[in-house]
């Protein structure tokens, strides 16, 4: 991309932020749901071994969005442009968040987590791409890191997120799964999580 003083390296360095706010909404998605966990399998009725499969399926259903949205990114980024990927992603990030939060069946919190899952796959790829491409040679690699820090501080933001949410309204650790479900977390702080 040529010789980084004939850039304006203050405008690239803006550029390759807001497309490591991919990252960030990555990490944050990615670990929410651990701290949600204790609240919302009360409120689906997901506690029991008999049903750990669909507690599994809870936690893990993004990183089947996931694995979509990677698997996709490279066709889609080709026919439409890397910009326009991460624009869809956030719309993703963005439906996904609301989505999930405002859920009142098991089946529709599935689906909203697939689709952020396929948020988090696009913008996983598309993200340090893009950022390299826009980054003048001599600063790549700086610009790039934007993208891995910005995932770690999304994880960070997730847990302090969490952490405030639940001590809103705290229960007590040895409270029974009735007295989870009855709560103000059991009913709506997981829902907050999700949303933040």
């Amino acid at each position: 991309m040529g010789n980084a003083t004939s850039y304006n390296l203050g405008y690239l360095f803006r550029i390759s932020l807001v497309a490591a706010l991919g990252g960030l909404l990555f990490g944050y998605d990615w670990v929410v749901i651990g701290g949600a966990k204790a609240f919302y399998e009360p409120y689906f009725d997901l506690v029991g071994e008999d049903k750990a499969w669909m507690s599994g399926w809870a936690m893990s259903s993004a990183l089947a969005g996931c694995l979509g949205g990677a698997i996709v990114s490279g066709a889609i980024t080709d026919s439409i442009g890397r910009k326009k990927v991460l624009i869809i992603a956030a719309l993703l990030f963005t439906a996904s968040a609301i989505w999930t939060a405002c859920s009142y069946s098991f089946f529709v919190f599935i689906i909203a987590r697939i689709l952020g899952g396929v948020g988090i796959g696009l913008a996983s790829n598309v993200s340090p791409i893009y950022i390299a491409e826009v980054s003048p040679s001599s600063l790549r690699g700086r610009f790039v890191s934007m993208n891995q820090l910005t995932i770690v501080i999304g994880v960070l933001a997730a847990q302090i997120v969490n952490l405030l949410i639940y001590n809103y309204a705290p229960v007590d650790r040895e409270a029974t799964t009735d007295v989870i479900l009855d709560s103000w977390n059991g009913q709506y702080g997981w829902r907050w999580m999700f949303a933040a």
